[in-house]
């Protein structure tokens, strides 16, 4: 029997000076390619010690708040969730602080990061409050520790929401993806298309227009009132403006009757284009909607604008070269340059907010695939493989992360992937067809 301890101490004294040769930086480089995932795991929800000893269990809203931080992590491909039943001897420490937690059994089990979660005994007549944890298991250093207060179930999702952008930025730098919002167009008949929003990951999604026709190319105003779209009735085009204060739309027409993908600038001007008996042109509106200035104006299709974070460069398609290339304007100096070579079909173009990399979609093999082009390298890349056909893509505020649409499912559906590529990761907007997302902040 002595013998076997000794060779259980020692196997268990290499499996760990295996795991900490082969330990990993947790500071994750989102911009970098090929980040390794780090392994996570939320631990069971505690309670706290009450008055007289004992430990009052957790409130049944602890269970859900576990759920909902999972569900979250999900969407980050660096993140690969544990399940609790791979932990030996189960996933519920003694504390939710060190050194109550014993970091032995998570590193036997690959464990990289761990979640705790500990809920104090509710004040009599107050709303409880949590107290949330992360810990790095190979050495126990505390990553993350936040408390949140005065919580109900109304605002559970939120408080997961705020926990993990928190906890992206302390490992990436950036956590603006959970604070951030999508809108997108959602089929409702055949004649009919309503501009919905969603969080990235699925939750309080709402439908803010219903109006008769079509209304397609929505995109958020930097402070997060407005929406601006094209509605195309039985009648007219119009510019829809959708303000978040009043629930209201605006319809501003132009003469010409065609509007096409309107976009806000970072400085709440708009750009949209606009066809008056001719192809359309690039024009830029000012904070009333009014004609300003022509951005781009030739004879050939110029549609589909998008702007860097400072509004001086814009990505565009044209059809200038015979077939709808991606073209890049430099609004300071005039310059305007081509950007794709390959291919005879590139289109619906998103340029990155730091201005070097524009996301596209490009015609192969009879379907549509999304490309990243670096515009400080001349090299691209290749992000998405199908099935199904890839389209309209629209890089997220942090640089880093892509919705797009795709029919991989059947139906046009919105997923997430990176400025990298990788296994794309499905928004959940229910029943029906969705397409044509785009991002922005919206104050809550």
């Amino acid at each position: 029997m002595k013998q076997l301890r000794t060779t259980l101490l020692v196997i268990v004294t290499l499996a760990l000076t295996m795991l900490q040769a082969h330990a990993r930086s947790l500071e994750v480089d989102i911009y970098g390619p090929g980040q390794a995932a780090l392994n996570l795991t939320t631990t069971e929800p505690l309670g706290t010690a009450g008055a007289a000893g004992p430990i009052i269990p957790a409130p049944p809203m602890g269970g859900e708040l576990k759920s909902l931080i999972d569900r979250n992590l999900y969407f980050l491909p660096f993140i690969n969730i544990v399940e609790g039943s791979a932990i030996l001897g189960g996933n519920k420490p003694a504390g939710y602080k060190t050194p109550d937690v014993d970091m032995r059994r998570y590193q036997l089990a690959g464990v990289d990061l761990i979640v705790t979660a500990g809920w104090p005994t509710p004040v009599p007549g107050k709303a409880p409050s949590v107290e949330l944890r992360v810990y790095e298991v190979l050495s126990g250093k505390l990553v993350l520790g936040k408390a949140y207060y005065d919580i109900t179930p109304e605002i559970l999702p939120r408080v997961a929401d705020r926990f993990c952008a928190d906890f992206m930025k302390a490992l990436t730098g950036r956590g603006d993806f959970f604070l951030s919002t999508l809108a997108f167009v959602k089929k409702a008949g055949k004649r009919q298309k309503d501009i919905w929003s969603v969080h990235p990951t699925g939750r309080d999604m709402r439908q803010l227009t219903k109006l008769p026709g079509l209304s397609l190319s929505p995109s958020w105003s930097p402070d997060g009132r407005y929406i601006i779209f094209s509605h195309i009735s039985d009648r007219y085009h119009s510019l829809g403006v959708w303000d978040r204060l009043t629930r209201r739309v605006q319809h501003i027409k132009f003469p010409g009757n065609t509007i096409i993908g309107p976009t806000f600038l970072p400085n709440n001007k708009v750009a949209v284009s606009l066809a008056s008996g001719g192809n359309p042109d690039i024009y830029l509106l000012n904070h009333v909607f009014k004609k300003e200035s022509t951005l781009v104006e030739n004879w050939a299709i110029d549609v589909s604008p998008s702007f860097d974070a400072t509004g001086t460069k814009m990505a565009y398609v044209s059809s200038r070269r015979g077939n709808p290339h991606i073209f890049l304007k430099n609004l300071k100096t005039g310059s305007d340059e081509r950007v794709t070579r390959e291919g005879n079909y590139n289109t619906s173009p998103s340029i990155s907010p730091d201005g070097e990399l524009v996301a596209f979609s490009r015609m192969i093999n009879g379907g549509h695939r999304i490309f990243v082009m670096d515009l400080v390298t001349g090299r691209e890349k290749q992000v998405t493989f199908g099935p199904g056909t890839d389209e309209m893509p629209s890089f997220a505020p942090d640089g880093y992360f892509l919705a797009f649409s795709s029919t991989r499912s059947g139906q046009n559906k919105i997923y997430l992937t990176t400025r990298h590529g990788g296994e794309p990761r499905q928004v959940p907007t229910g029943d029906g067809e969705a397409s044509m997302p785009t991002w922005g902040f919206v104050p809550e």
